[in-house]
């Protein structure tokens, strides 16, 4: 199933943490938080101003990206996790 957002949302993959510490240690999955990176899967076309002019997004499919700790909404695509949210819940792009 093919999947595009609207408007100003994005389709974000989260990043895989290291699950070691600086030390060594390894930390269990239930300790882990969830990882605040993540790359982008597609982009909707931009949000529209009060004149209905069309302002285009800024990310591209492939960016990768930091974003909020709670952003977003966590759905399953083709049985893959991935995050929808708005282009201004994402902090900033990853060079």
């Amino acid at each position: 199933m093919a999947f595009k957002p609207l408007h100003d949302r994005v389709v974000v993959r989260r990043v895989d943490s290291e699950d070691k510490t600086s030390g060594g240690l390894i930390i269990p999955d239930s300790a882990q938080e969830k990882p605040a990176e993540g790359e982008v899967v597609s982009v909707g076309a931009g949000a529209r101003d009060d004149a209905g002019k069309l302002i285009p997004m800024e990310l591209k499919s492939g960016d990768k990206i930091l974003f909020g700790k709670w952003s977003g909404t966590e759905v399953k695509i083709d049985g893959e996790e991935l995050l929808i949210m708005k282009e201004s819940d994402i902090l900033g792009l990853i060079s």
